[in-house]
């Protein structure tokens, strides 16, 4: 295997080598003997078996062991700092420039096990079902599109109309009275044809209006709209499944939020039910849950706050999708605010015990754990 080392800017201070991989912070490591500014001069000549960098530390003055270069490489990859140099890019002019700024950011997280382009192989052999390609939605389609996602169903049963234009940029005045899932459809294809795209005109109310489209698929994003339990379905179809379920909104009008469901491993969107106010209670709790539902059902939401929630979707998807780093908002919300300039806040949901939907979730394979 040859290694190189990862973007990054180094400099001696006394019996000390300063480096920096990320502007936004420093490694600092002991060397007096210059072993590793040697050990790093040599990486940043080029992709460098254990061989090649023993005999390159040699004509430095550095004599060591093969195991040794082994073992400190192995440091330099815990840090961060060093990578798999094979599998860097995908080999491909055009794609490698398509996707530059995504390779880029996988080195973030890349390593000598992990290289940057297995990211990007995760991402085009992954199936996405998004729901909904409307206010967040659309953001969402077009976020998944540039993240290199291989295959999408887009599910929606609205026809493009004039008040969408306030935060719905997939669309354009001539494309008013027409389907949107078809022509969000079309924008994926033309944007990426090597993107597999199917629209699916259609309303979701029930289990059974998902149970074709969720065969073979990776993972559920966005969320149902037109009537009040529409996510509580699409959790519970996700849920029995065993499909990782990602899903946002606007609980406020200066509010935006994400959640997502993994599951097995967290609570679902039931659990969140399980301490809910009955709106039928004649009680202030209980008129205050009907009264908040009825709000919701006032669209209130704008271009910026719609592509927040969009690409927010998009960020907790592509965590499921390649594993760069755990699902943050799993059996939780993350709201943010705009009156307190959007810090985020997670609000966890408690795992119900009783909870009807996870019950159903699918026993894990043999020898693997929930």
């Amino acid at each position: 295997m040859r290694v190189m080392l990862k973007e990054c800017a180094w400099e001696t201070l006394d019996n000390e080598i300063l480096v920096v991989s990320d502007p936004c912070e420093a490694i600092t490591l002991a060397d007096p003997e210059g072993h590793i500014e040697a050990l790093l001069s040599e990486l940043g000549r080029g992709p460098r078996t254990a061989i090649e960098l023993c005999h390159g530390l040699a004509g430095r003055g550095v004599r060591v062991t093969e195991g040794d270069v082994r073992a400190a490489v192995e440091g330099l990859d815990s840090l961060g700092l060093v990578e798999n140099a094979d599998d860097r890019w995908l080999g491909d002019h055009w794609a490698d420039g398509r996707h530059f700024s995504n390779l880029t950011f996988f080195g973030t997280f890349s390593g000598i096990e992990r290289p940057r382009a297995g990211y990007l192989r995760s991402l085009s052999d992954a199936r996405v079902l998004v729901l909904g390609v409307g206010g967040a939605g659309s953001s969402l389609v077009q976020c998944l599109a540039g993240l290199g996602v291989g295959a999408m169903t887009l599910v929606d049963r609205d026809d493009v109309e004039p008040r969408n234009f306030a935060r719905q940029f997939l669309y354009r005045r001539e494309d008013i009275g027409r389907s949107k899932v078809d022509r969000a459809a079309e924008w994926v294809r033309d944007y990426d044809p090597d993107i597999e795209v199917r629209a699916v005109n259609r309303w979701i109310s029930r289990l059974e209006d998902l149970s074709d489209l969720i065969a073979d698929v990776d993972l559920i994003a966005g969320g149902i709209d037109g009537f009040r339990d529409g996510n509580l379905v699409v959790n519970e179809a996700a849920v029995r499944a065993g499909i990782p379920f990602v899903t946002g909104g606007s609980p406020g009008r200066t509010q935006v939020m994400y959640a997502s469901v993994d599951p097995g491993k967290s609570a679902c969107i039931q659990c969140d039910e399980a301490d809910r106010p009955d709106e039928t209670e004649k009680s202030a709790a209980g008129i205050g849950q009907r009264l908040a539902q009825d709000m919701r059902s006032n669209n209130f939401l704008i271009g910026p706050m719609a592509m927040q929630i969009g690409s927010l979707i998009a960020y907790e998807a592509l965590r499921y999708i390649t594993g760069f780093e755990p699902p943050h908002a799993a059996g939780a919300r993350i709201v943010l605010d705009l009156r307190n300039g959007m810090i985020p806040e997670r609000v966890p949901v408690v795992r119900d015990p009783d909870c009807r939907v996870c019950r159903h979730v699918p026993s894990p394979p043999e020898g693997k754990s929930p």
